[in-house]
């Protein structure tokens, strides 16, 4: 992939965010009008050329925070700048530094893949000469080109979301919104997108990604921003918050037995352990030796007659982290 962005120079508003902060949220809360708080105070910033992950279960407020910063949800409380723009005060001007890949496919299906791409340019006020030539090199960029001129109802699955990151990039935005980019993709197209955004970011594209997948965040991501029930709670880079357990290993357990009983019984029993999650169906236990744990949870187990399913040992992962923070795995949210 060609490096084709371009980087731009934003100044912005005293006392909000610095030239190398792209995101700016201070306090930014929404309340609905049943009485929902999707967010709740949330302060976060973005800085220039990184990838940022806003990572959460479905309902934890992702939708809703991205909604205020790309200006389609108007803030109960609190202020975001985009690029050094106040989002609620100029939404005109954030848009023209923002681009947005969103869940759905919103591409025109009247119009060819590089049509579309022509009028997204014009759209952003782009001379018809300016929009054909990026539309060209942002085909070229997506390895799209061999199918400018064929209807994007023909596109897989693939194709279709690197059809429409050209299509959020084509203005040169300060910063590009990625929601949910994978769901629905095969493990091939998976993986090209992730080689994309590696590359997007590489070319100096700075882009926040929304996600509920812990892996895709601890891959791709510089800094990770951990939300649940519209509160932020962890941010740092995936490293730190693995490193932030306390404990080296995590030891997952499932038996003939229910999980709150098999877990008072490998607290007493166990050596080591530093906590003890109960999950739907096993007790996730994080624990200082966790191979040298091993021969003991067995032996606890077995020893009172009870019957061993599955025992996983596994290093710290975010997965992990979200249920210190929340005592839930993700999925059961």
């Amino acid at each position: 992939m060609s490096s084709l962005l371009q980087r731009r120079t934003v100044s912005a508003p005293q006392g909000s965010a610095s030239v190398e902060t792209v995101i700016h949220a201070d306090g930014l809360s929404k309340t609905y009008p049943d009485g929902t708080a999707a967010v709740d105070s949330l302060d976060l910033s973005v800085r220039r050329g990184e990838v940022f992950a806003l990572l959460g279960p479905n309902g934890a407020g992702k939708s809703t925070t991205v909604g205020m910063l790309t200006t389609g949800v108007v803030p109960t409380a609190g202020r975001a700048w985009v690029a050094g723009i106040d989002v609620a005060g100029r939404p005109a001007d954030a848009r023209r530094n923002i681009g947005v890949v969103p869940q759905r496919n919103t591409l025109d299906r009247s119009l060819t893949v590089r049509e579309n791409l022509i009028f997204h340019g014009r759209f952003f006020g782009m001379r018809t000469a300016d929009a054909r030539r990026q539309a060209d090199l942002r085909l070229e960029q997506v390895t799209l080109a061999d199918v400018a001129g064929k209807p994007v109802d023909g596109l897989s699955g693939g194709m279709t979301q690197r059809l429409m990151i050209a299509r959020a990039i084509l203005h040169q935005p300060a910063i590009l919104f990625l929601d949910e980019p994978t769901t629905g993709l095969d493990p091939q197209s998976r993986l090209a997108l992730h080689s994309m955004v590696r590359e997007l970011r590489a070319a100096g594209q700075t882009i926040m990604l929304i996600t509920h997948d812990m892996q895709e965040a601890d891959q791709l991501a510089d800094r990770v921003a951990i939300i649940d029930h519209g509160r932020l709670l962890a941010l740092d880079t995936p490293a730190s918050l693995k490193q932030s357990m306390a404990a080296d290993t995590v030891v997952t357990v499932a038996a003939e037995t229910p999980p709150r009983q098999l877990a008072a019984l490998l607290r007493e029993q166990v050596p080591g352990i530093h906590d003890v999650h109960i999950l739907q169906n096993a007790v996730l236990l994080m624990v200082h030796g966790g191979r040298a744990a091993f021969p003991a949870i067995v032996a606890a187990v077995t020893g009172a007659g009870i019957v061993l399913r599955d025992i996983r040992v596994d290093e710290p992962s975010l997965e992990t982290v979200f249920i210190r923070l929340t005592g839930k795995e993700l999925r059961d949210r």
